[in-house]
């Protein structure tokens, strides 16, 4: 027993009581304790399946140093919240399906696990039977030639039982996240396997379902996902709907079909996967397993704890938020939206026993900005729309970005998402902590009256009192630059912002204005915010803007010392390296093409993904470096649209370019 893995349940429901014998059937586990939210449950389910110690609260079992291994077994809604605080309590975590509620909380739960450094696995249990394996072998053997379609159906009939979570929009039930989820995750897989990955993702997805009056929740739905290959799937999911399980498989040259996909073999038995090839007699392959399909699951846990994931076709940590983009596209198309994901829900900081402050040993690094009192990370996240468009992306992005060290908040008028920024700094408390960036002046109104008016309204949808950086977001050269300076300045002395500056102004235009500022014994622009990135652009992203990637912009800011903030410093993905020549008809980047695709570009890159691999970077952190390792002050503005997308971008501050390694990036002789 010694050598056992303790477990621990959260929850005492049916999933709870299957895991819980599957606990005493398995070779590796013992189950030490259960927890449910009342004692009397915790009791009667510890003295039923022998669990020693019993918990009145989720919390008591986590601080139970002997439980190592936690089967999260509560409604949907919860998963996230307990995974962060399994995490957090340093416990392997085995997490019921779904993941979460959708992407966003998935993020903030695969973040916590990545620094906790712990095992996660989604609990998708057909995934570690040797049956999956086995179909996953024929399908790389190509018995049956191209894998062209893939049926694969899970649906059951609840009946009128609205109190059950499944049939619960607050608990984010539904047919699609119940079982859709499995059908999804089989045609990912096999996607994968027919195409030589692990798993795939569709590249196009049609859905239908319906949307209970009572529920709030699809009762029954169907999706079409198109994946590389030209690989069609259909997932059919229902909880008001009982339909045939069989997983069918068409190729070119024959087909596979498997009775029981999903539940291979209770106990210790057979299970079978029938082949038809073209012109053959159907040929039966059969899998014996000395051990149930849940015992199975426990095994695998206990077998891949100290590297943190199983491997395939057992859910990977990137399968799982594959599955969970693919499950909040299915919700989309069918109409599915939860009240949790709604406006009026504010979703809460998944950080136990603490509020949301920079975690020890981030990897940020400061810079200083005249008149600001306080350090400004180098990197600063933006706020535009494709990456703070709800309150679960607001949350997760900048709750991550505070974590990581982040202070500095990227916004503007014209983006949309300031009501968005303004609840979640009331709600998180942080607003003394940060640096608030704003910008105006923008379209159609480029002028004193226009940078006052959408300053006001900048103040009153971020519900703060003043902006530590206001920038001035276009130049109308129309307008004498002493009017704006003159305008500034009755702003600053009112308290509404601590210093100002220009983006995408000339810095001759600048000089202009910090000329008239000096004469009049006025405060002048200490800051400038054009684009720069190791890119060149054909023409700017939008009209009226500068960037300083020219040598002349780059001497006057070493000269003047003025610090910059590089908009777009990873030329809008570019950087990256996911793009090459060859997307250059895809409508989908028409303004990435447009604007940053030529050859010394794409000749910048290749030497970009060079000096990556040879210093162990990812290019896209390099092309960040460069901006941050300019001969004058540098803060890169970034919008990752993930939080490993975040993390990149952040732990590029570590990386310090020499002179010789600018220039050979640059393509200077």
């Amino acid at each position: 027993m010694a050598d056992k893995v303790n477990w621990g349940i959260l929850g005492t429901g049916n999933i709870a009581r299957t895991l819980a014998k599957a606990i005493n059937e398995s070779k590796t586990g013992r189950l030490l304790a259960v927890a449910s939210r009342t004692q009397e449950n915790a009791d009667r389910f510890g003295k039923e399946f022998g669990a020693e110690r019993c918990y009145g609260s989720y919390q008591a079992l986590l601080d139970d140093r002997d439980v190592r291994a936690v089967y999260i077994s509560l409604p949907n809604h919860l998963h996230a919240e307990w995974t962060v605080k399994c995490a957090e309590a340093g416990k392997a975590i085995l997490c019921e399906k779904p993941l979460a509620t959708n992407i966003h909380e998935s993020m903030v739960m695969m973040e916590a696990v990545r620094r906790a450094g712990v095992f996660f696995m989604e609990a998708f249990m057909y995934r570690c039977h040797p049956q999956t394996a086995r179909l996953v072998e024929l399908l790389r053997q190509r018995v049956i030639g191209d894998v062209r379609l893939i049926q694969a159906q899970f649906s059951y009939n609840l009946g009128p039982k609205y109190e059950n979570i499944r049939l619960s929009n607050e608990a984010a039930g539904g047919g699609i996240m119940d079982v859709g989820c499995y059908t999804v995750s089989m045609a990912r897989l096999l996607a994968g396997a027919a195409t030589g990955k692990d798993f795939a993702d569709p590249v196009g997805l049609k859905a239908f379902g319906h949307i209970g009056q009572r529920s709030r929740v699809d009762e029954w739905a169907g999706a079409t996902l198109l994946f590389p290959g030209d690989i069609i799937a259909a997932c059919i999911c229902g909880c008001q709907v009982a339909v045939d399980s069989t997983l069918r498989i068409w190729g070119s040259e024959g087909n596979i079909i498997v009775p029981a996909p999903w539940f291979p073999s209770w106990g210790p038995g057979q299970s079978r996967i029938t082949v038809t090839r073209a012109g053959q007699q159907p040929e039966e392959i059969v899998i014996t397993t000395d051990r149930g399909l849940y015992a199975i699951e426990v095994d695998t846990v206990a077998a891949c704890l100290d590297r943190r994931e199983a491997p395939p076709p057992c859910m990977t940590w990137a399968d799982s938020m594959g599955n969970m983009k693919t499950l909040d596209r299915w919700r989309r198309e069918a109409g599915v939206g939860f009240d949790r994901e709604k406006d009026y829900f504010w979703p809460p900081a998944f950080t136990p026993g603490r509020r949301l402050a920079p975690l020890p040993g981030n990897a940020m690094k400061f810079g200083k900005i005249p008149g600001i009192d306080k350090p400004v990370s180098r990197i600063v996240l933006g706020t535009m729309s494709h990456v703070v468009g709800s309150p679960a992306a607001a949350c997760a992005m900048l709750d991550a970005f505070v974590e990581m060290g982040g202070n500095c908040l990227d916004g503007a008028w014209i983006y949309g998402t300031e009501a968005l920024v303004g609840r979640w700094l009331a709600s998180r408390g942080v607003r003394d902590q940060l640096v608030l960036i704003g910008k105006g002046a923008h379209p159609p109104d480029v002028s004193p009256k226009g940078l006052t008016d959408q300053l006001m309204q900048s103040l009153e949808r971020l519900g703060v009192d003043y902006l530590d950086i206001f920038l001035l977001h276009r130049d109308n050269p129309q307008i004498p630059v002493g009017e704006f300076i003159d305008c500034l300045n009755e702003h600053q002395r009112a308290g509404r912002f601590r210093v100002f500056g220009a983006s995408n102004w000339t810095t001759a235009r600048i000089d202009d204005a910090n000329d008239y500022a000096r004469r009049k014994g006025l405060s002048g622009f200490v800051v400038n915010s054009p684009n720069l990135a190791l890119a060149r652009w054909n023409e700017p992203m939008w009209p009226g803007c500068v960037s300083a990637f020219d040598a002349e912009s780059r001497r006057w800011h070493g000269r003047t010392q003025m610090p910059l903030l590089a908009w777009s410093s990873q030329a809008n993905g570019f950087l990256s390296g996911a793009f090459g020549p060859q997307d250059s008809a895809n409508p989908a980047l028409r303004d990435v093409v447009r604007v940053w695709f030529n050859d010394e570009n794409f000749k910048r890159l290749e030497r970009l993904k060079e000096m990556a691999a040879r210093k162990g970077a990812a290019p896209v952190q390099l092309a960040v470096a460069w901006v941050l390792c300019q001969p004058f002050p540098t803060f890169a503005l970034v919008g990752p649209q993930t939080i490993d997308e975040m993390r990149q971008s952040v732990e590029a501050v570590q990386f310090a370019l020499t002179d010789d390694e600018m220039r050979w990036l640059e393509g200077a002789q």
